[in-house]
């Protein structure tokens, strides 16, 4: 099995750029998901409830992070050092402000009133029992470091989709992209849903720990491209990966140790 891909969204809920290697910090990729934005009741704002976020890219150069859209010209931001705390998933983390500038380039293309806030110290947050280690901490990501998915769990989950369509009497749809699904990493090589049985892992030199498997909300349905809403994936998946109540696709790391990966690097399972 074999690295195929790096994903890395630096601020939560906007469109992701890859990379052909990273270096993995205790709380996940350098620079990923360390900003989000918050609505103007100071709630964090997520493309589920604004799929225009998707059309925002957000690209690291070292560490200057310039955004790019389709309403304006692209934006360096600075933030400006004043902390509020926001609830993040229930958690309220203390967040730097990124400055009425950032704040007006967002709010156009969101078309309601934003701002956009940045985790300087991604230790402020923790991962708590059971599933983090005293010690562990996650940037703005939802649960966990990183999500691992792989290709092949995802050519299966087409092929039930396009079996659905056909028992319905519809055209089968384009495959679906697997930024849908918002990965770190994604791997080759694997056969469909191995990765449901793994406890421990290693990509290249750095060693992860599976904390549990993802659980799969709306965004999945958000066509990343069109920002159009539909049925898939969530409907296939209620048919053939729910239990607990909940629909599964990838699963959540958190590194053991740190260090650089890279596109092509060899993943064992320990």
């Amino acid at each position: 099995m074999r690295l195929a891909s790096i994903h890395r969204y630096p601020i939560k809920s906007t469109a992701g750029h890859d990379l052909t290697e990273a270096e993995v910090q205790p709380w996940g990729l350098a620079g990923d998901r360390r900003h989000l934005i918050i609505d103007e009741h100071g709630d964090m704002l997520t493309a589920r409830d604004e799929p225009r976020l998707l059309s925002c890219v957000a690209r690291l150069d070292g560490e200057r992070l310039t955004l790019t859209g389709p309403h304006a010209d692209p934006f360096p931001v600075v933030p400006d050092g004043t902390l509020s705390t926001v609830d993040v998933w229930g958690t309220p983390v203390e967040l730097t402000d990124c400055g009425d500038a950032a704040a007006r380039w967002l709010s156009e293309l969101a078309g309601r009133p934003v701002r956009l806030k940045w985790l300087d110290d991604p230790t402020r947050r923790r991962i708590g029992p059971p599933y983090g280690k005293p010690g562990d901490s996650v940037s703005l990501a939802d649960g966990a470091p990183l999500l691992l998915t792989t290709t092949a769990s995802l050519a299966r989950l087409d092929d039930w989709i396009a079996e659905g369509a056909l028992e319905r009497g519809e055209e089968p749809p384009a495959p679906l992209s697997m930024r849908r699904f918002r990965p770190s990493v994604v791997v080759d090589g694997a056969t469909p849903f191995a990765e449901d049985e793994w406890k421990r892992l290693r990509i290249g030199d750095v060693a992860f720990r599976v904390t549990k498997g993802c659980d799969r909300c709306v965004l999945t349905t958000i066509d990343p491209e069109t920002r159009a809403k539909g049925k898939e994936p969530i409907r296939t998946l209620s048919r053939h990966r729910k239990w607990d109540g909940k629909v599964w696709f990838g699963i959540n790391l958190i590194p053991d140790t740190t260090g650089r990966i890279k596109v092509g690097d060899p993943l064992t399972v320990l």
